[in-house]
């Protein structure tokens, strides 16, 4: 018998809408802040209603740049972030999945070797071995360039992980009826595994181009070029001036257009994301 509770029907959704204001709010105050004056917010005077400069400061922040402090456009930030990003999520997933299609499915020596070894590396985060990964990167001369940008960061233990326990959960019926049928390793690879792993690998992308869109230390170490600097290095030169007033508008411009393609890949993105999450048979 199920319990009738007197406030059992509004008190998660006022918990939820608790939650969703702490959250929201302050994005709010962004969006708010990238259409007043900078001498408003600099004054601490902002309302909380949106002014009349939005046009204004979204066009110079996204296509004439600051002088003073990004010396670029925006958009070329975008574009420069959207392809590291992009090129990190897809290198990680072809390369942990190939990798895990050869432990689990080939019997090769030293498999489990291998394996163990890729599995260690997850103790092992960029920021550990970043000295030896800039110096091979600076030696083979990649530096201000995208394939330094991406190349370093596409290798995944959690992703060759991941893939690795879901190839195991594949039946050997299949294998063997693959075989039977004719299939040589690469057909079954391409025609039955990677159906298969469509929602597992829609999962991994939005949360490795995540990862590649969030990153900062690696950006900031190896590009010296204004036009090769990413969205997230951007905001942080808008906002460190010394001798000048930050342009805190153009500021929080920046920061809302940055969340706008995460938040538009985890939308498009929702339904295979959830269902590979969660989703347990095949």
């Amino acid at each position: 018998m199920v319990e009738h509770r007197r406030f059992g029907n509004w008190l998660p959704h006022l918990v939820l809408i608790i939650g969703v204001v702490i959250v929201a709010f302050p994005v709010y105050l962004a969006i708010v802040a990238s259409t007043q004056d900078n001498t408003v917010i600099a004054n601490g005077q902002m309302p909380l209603y949106p002014g009349s400069h939005a046009l204004e400061t979204y066009w110079h922040t996204l296509v004439s740049g600051t002088g003073r402090t990004t010396r670029q456009p925006v958009g070329g930030m975008l574009m420069a972030s959207f392809i590291m990003a992009l090129g990190i999520a897809v290198g990680k997933i072809a390369i942990s999945i190939i990798s895990a299609y050869a432990i689990v499915f080939f019997n090769l020596p030293f498999r489990m070797a291998a394996f163990w070894a890729i599995f260690i590396t997850l103790m092992l985060p960029v920021e550990v071995r970043i000295f030896p990964t800039y110096k091979i990167t600076s030696d083979l001369h990649m530096l201000d360039s995208y394939s330094g940008l991406i190349l370093p960061l596409i290798a995944s233990a959690t992703a060759t992980l991941l893939f690795r326990q879901f190839f195991m959960t594949v039946p050997k019926e299949l294998v063997e009826a693959s075989k039977m049928d004719g299939a040589g390793p690469v057909r079954f690879f391409f025609d039955t595994l990677l159906p298969l792993s469509i929602t597992n690998i829609a999962a991994l992308f939005v949360i490795l181009f995540i990862y590649g869109w969030n990153q900062y230390l690696w950006p900031l170490l190896i590009t010296t070029r204004d036009d090769m600097q990413t969205i997230v290095i951007g905001i942080k030169k808008i906002i460190d001036v010394k001798d000048a007033l930050t342009e805190w508008s153009v500021a929080m411009a920046t920061a809302v257009l940055a969340m706008l393609p995460p938040v538009a890949i985890v939308v498009l993105m929702q339904r295979l994301f959830v269902k590979g999450l969660i989703e347990t048979e095949k």
